[in-house]
C-alpha cells in the first residue's frame, strides 16, 4: 500500500483554473458563445482592396435580406419563410427554422459603403466592402539624384 501526500491547495488550484477557463470563455471571446442557431454563421477576411464577408443564409430568399453598415458595424437581417404545402399534423419532424434573423458584426477597418457588392448564390451571401481610400496603403517613388538633377 502506498502513501498519497495530501496537499490542502490542490483543489483551489482546479477551481481557479475552470474559473479562468469560464471567464477567458466568457468575455475574452464572446463571439462564438453569443452565435445562435438563429443567427447566420459568418466568414470575414481581407484583400488588398477589400473587406469580404460571406454570410451563410440556407433557405432565404435574396429579396428577403437587409444589409447595412452604420459606423463600423454591419448588420444583416431577413427572414426565412416556412413551407405552406405541409400541415403541421402531417409532420413526423420539424428541425428546419423559420422567422426573423438580424447578425450585427463590428468591421475592423473602414469601409466604402456606396461602392459594396453583394451577391447571393446556393444559400451564401458575399458582400464585398471596398476599403476607404485613407486606409489603403499608398507607395511613394523614389527618384534619384544625379549631378544635382532629379531623374
Amino acid at each position: 500500500m502506498s502513501l498519497i501526500r495530501w496537499e490542502p491547495f490542490g483543489d483551489i488550484t482546479s477551481i481557479r483554473q475552470a474559473m479562468d477557463q469560464l471567464f477567458d470563455d466568457s468575455f475574452l471571446r464572446p463571439q462564438a458563445a453569443w452565435v445562435t442557431p438563429e443567427m447566420p454563421t459568418i466568414d470575414m477576411y481581407e484583400t488588398d482592396d477589400s473587406l469580404v464577408v460571406k454570410a451563410t443564409l440556407p433557405g432565404v430568399k435574396p429579396e428577403d435580406v437587409d444589409i447595412s453598415v452604420t459606423g463600423d458595424t454591419l448588420t444583416v437581417k431577413g427572414e426565412s419563410k416556412a413551407d405552406q404545402e405541409v400541415k403541421r399534423e402531417n409532420y413526423i419532424r420539424k428541425e428546419r427554422r423559420h422567422g426573423s434573423f438580424s447578425r450585427a458584426i463590428a468591421l475592423p477597418l473602414p469601409v466604402q459603403v456606396d461602392k459594396a457588392q453583394a451577391l447571393y448564390e446556393n444559400g451564401v451571401l458575399t458582400l464585398t466592402l471596398p476599403k476607404a481610400e485613407e486606409i489603403k496603403p499608398k507607395s511613394i517613388k523614389v527618384h534619384a539624384v544625379t549631378e544635382g538633377k532629379v531623374k
